[in-house]
């Protein structure tokens, strides 16, 4: 904890010393929708908060279409797809100033839930289906909103993977598997940037409420990972308000008059809840309302212009280029060439998603009028709206946009996911878009072989007509300066760097949940545990219709000379690698180098390879850079279960580095010492863990012996024929394989207590 965090706590637990227990318990409940309550009295001021996370969204009346203009920057599946923690930071920044601009203390984002389905209503407001990628990109956000005096609430913590039933459903899952897959975002964004709040999810898990859960609000966030501010709940996810305060959350949100209020005090006054707790929880509310009060800069006022430009760079650098045939991208813009635009989204994009998130935007610009300033006129440009607002043509609109295609060289089709589609609230049915849109892709590519498709959706759709069409951009919901973006990328202005933040399937039934997505009957099991997005494809060994970390440019790079700095490491040490990327194309660009980490040969079920660093590098044509990353034990690390801890399996783990998780060149292996990690041997340990334990395996033969009994033939002593060999042999396997399985303590009833207890607990006291 910093100094000045020191100080605020210090000042904060002398403000709650003088509040009487009303005032803790108001203080404890919103003031309202955004806003905290003040205790005039003491001189504690009231803060506002307001949503995010892609732009500022101040509400001005009761609906989310009613708030103050703002920047909308692209949704957060936009922006992970750029992979470019700096640009993040800056959109951050951009944010805060915003956000000071109209006195609001604290932004209610990043969003960080991994994308368990593509099915996920909120997807676009979240970062990937890997926790890295997603942990780092939240840092750099955090980091750039805080560093304008502007705190953020990082949500929504945790295991909250779908919209169905989401105040209700409890998300069942493993210990493994919340460790590895669902908490490293979380723990990365806290650890490295220090969020002044955490908002927790409105879903139970493993049957415990989020904003009751010790383990979760307590336990890892706290004491595992050092939070140093408050816990808010998601609006309307308080369900038992005093088990709360117990368990660690800080502030309900919207404020609920004096229902809860009252709740508290009576459990206070029945000793239910000590007054200590109820302290310690107001202060680290207060003390963070003191950092707020004390880091607003009034008369801040920002650029809209420069913050536009902000957007369309960082839109420009979220388009993905996912396929190019023939090299049809990017247009010649001082050609000649007839190009028709075909699609509604050409001219009425849709630029972001619904819900809490909704941004009324400063601006808005869109392709159509983007693409006739850069190519001087509308001359070489046709339209044809192809289809209404729900993504529904017609035989008429159909007809039009053929016509608009044979006319023209290239066709450009925008394609996509309307609101109604895709929005908070309820999750997707099927990865498919409106079959209007499809049939209006299908319509133009017969006619016009060179049709390319811009998409515009916040998550991983299907495309049947893919081997129909020469080109695909991935437009994502890019935020009020993407038409722009897009305008640049399909003329070359801009040349696409980004990369998928997630895998795109081909179909629905190739998902990790296809099963049972979402969960029925308020349960979620996840039984798919940590193979989740590309680390399920690569297990199950099911092609992707485009994989994770994949994403073309109109140049070309090329991967040389990995180096290590040793070739064995010890599990406290770090192990530095390097590779070599070099530009061999015509043109300036930048590449995204992923470095991924495999374990040989594990001690448990693992991925095939896991991303574990990555970079974006700007090179020349010609150009070539060496790229430096660094591997902690960490990286190299599986969740113990049995121990409740991260350990290292001693072995070899490959490393590997490339473009995407199906395209890595460059590979060498690194041998990783470590001490073999055992759990405490009790009673209820199975006889096999005798065997694998460091002591225990000294016991291991009298343990079996108990059942198996010990044999005094000497070999070859006994003649039998070839049958009954291996007869015996067959009852010794399965023998051996029922004791193994078998607990310790029921080897004393079946040896009828030859085997006692006391000596058991021998054994068990010199294994220890």
């Amino acid at each position: 904890m910093s100094e000045q965090s020191k100080g605020y706590k210090a000042r904060a637990q002398a403000l709650v010393s003088k509040m009487t227990l009303e005032e803790k318990a108001l203080l404890l409940s919103g003031n309202g929708s955004w806003t905290t309550h003040k205790i005039d009295r003491l001189g504690l001021p009231s803060i506002m908060m307001t949503d995010g996370p892609h732009g500022l969204r101040k509400a001005t009346g009761p609906s989310t279409a009613d708030s103050v203009p703002a920047t909308c920057f692209p949704t957060a599946s936009a922006l992970a797809s750029s992979w470019d923690p700096e640009l993040i930071r800056q959109v951050g920044v951009a944010l805060a100033r915003e956000s000071q601009a109209n006195d609001v203390q604290i932004l209610l984002g990043p969003g960080i839930n991994m994308k368990r389905s593509p099915l996920g209503g909120r997807n676009f407001e979240y970062f990937s289906e890997d926790p890295i990628l997603a942990g780092r990109l939240a840092a750099a956000y955090i980091q750039g909103v805080q560093s304008e005096g502007v705190g953020t609430s990082l949500k929504h913590f945790a295991v909250n993977n779908q919209e169905f039933e989401r105040m209700v459903n409890s998300s069942n899952l493993d210990e493994r598997t919340l460790h590895e897959i669902y908490l490293p975002a979380f723990e990365i964004s806290v650890t490295q940037a220090q969020p002044w709040s955490v908002m927790c999810a409105y879903n139970k898990i493993n049957g415990v409420y989020a904003s009751e859960n010790p383990l979760l609000l307590e336990d890892i966030l706290r004491k595992a990972w050092g939070f140093e501010g408050f816990v808010v709940s998601d609006w309307g996810a308080v369900h038992d308000r005093a088990q709360g305060v117990m368990a660690g959350l800080n502030l309900e949100m919207p404020g609920s008059g004096d229902v809860n209020r009252k709740k508290i005090i009576e459990a206070v006054n029945a000793g239910k809840l000590p007054v200590a707790r109820l302290d310690e929880v107001v202060a680290s509310l207060v003390a963070v309302v003191l950092k707020a009060a004390e880091s607003r800069r009034t008369g801040t006022r920002f650029d809209v212009d420069q913050h536009h430009a902000l957007a369309r760079q960082v839109a420009g650098e979220s388009i993905i280029l996912l396929k190019n045939d023939d090299h049809i991208l990017p247009l010649d813009a001082g050609g000649k060439k007839k190009i028709a635009l075909i699609g509604a989204f050409a001219k009425e994009p849709r630029y972001q998603g619904a819900g809490s998130s909704q941004v009324n935007p400063a601006r808005i610009s869109n392709a159509h009028d983007e693409l006739v300033a850069i190519l001087g006129g509308s001359e070489r440009i046709g339209y044809a709206s192809g289809y209404d607002f729900e993504g529904v043509t017609s035989a008429e609109l159909l007809e039009e946009a053929r016509q608009q295609a044979r006319h023209a060289d290239v066709a450009i089709v925008f394609a996509g996911l309307p609101d109604s589609h895709e929005s908070e609230g309820f999750d997707r049915p099927n990865l498919d878009m409106p079959e209007g849109h499809n049939q209006l892709i299908d319509a133009v590519s017969q006619v016009q072989p060179n049709t390319v498709v811009v998409l515009m959706n916040g998550s991983a759709i299907s495309m049947p007509w893919v081997g129909r069409v020469k080109g695909i951009l991935e437009g994502w919901l890019t935020g009020q300066a993407g038409g722009g973006a897009i305008a640049d990328i399909l003329t070359g202005k801009v040349n696409p760097s980004a990369k998928l933040q997630e895998t795109f399937p081909v179909r629905t039934e190739d998902t990790p949940t296809a099963i049972e997505f979402p969960g029925l009957n308020q349960q979620a099991y996840y039984g798919e545990g940590v193979f989740i997005g590309y680390r399920y494809y690569d297990k199950k060994k099911i092609a992707p219709l485009f994989p994770f970390g994949f994403g073309l440019s109109y140049t070309t790079f090329d991967y040389s000379e990995m180096t290590l700095s040793a070739s064995s490491i010890q599990d406290t040490g770090s192990l530095t690698v390097q590779v070599k990327v070099k530009n061999t194309g015509k043109v300036a660009g930048k590449e995204i180098v992923q470095l991924y980490v495999r374990e040989e040969v594990p001690a448990v079920s693992r991925p095939e390879k896991e991303l574990k660093a990555f970079a974006k590098v700007a090179l020349a044509p010609g150009e070539e850079k060496t790229v430096s990353f660094t591997l902690s034990p960490r990286d190299f690390s599986y969740y113990n279960a049995h121990l409740h801890r991260w350990a290292v399996n001693p072995g070899r783990f490959d490393i590997l580095a490339g473009g995407s998780s199906r395209d890595l060149p460059l590979s060498k292996s690194v041998s990783v010492e470590a001490q073999v990690a055992v759990s405490t041997l009790t009673r209820e340990s199975m006889v096999k863990e005798f065997r694998d334990h460091p002591k225990g395996k000294a016991f291991y033969s009298r343990l079996t012996s108990i059942i198996m009994g010990g044999s005094s033939e000497e070999p070859g002593t006994v003649k039998r024929t070839l049958q009954e060999e291996r007869a015996r042999k067959k009852a010794e396997m399965s023998t051996l394989v029922f004791v193994n399985d078998m607990p310790a303590y029921k080897l004393i009833a079946f040896s009828e207590g030859k085997f006692t207890e006391q000596m058991l607990n021998d054994i068990l006291a010199q294994v220890q």
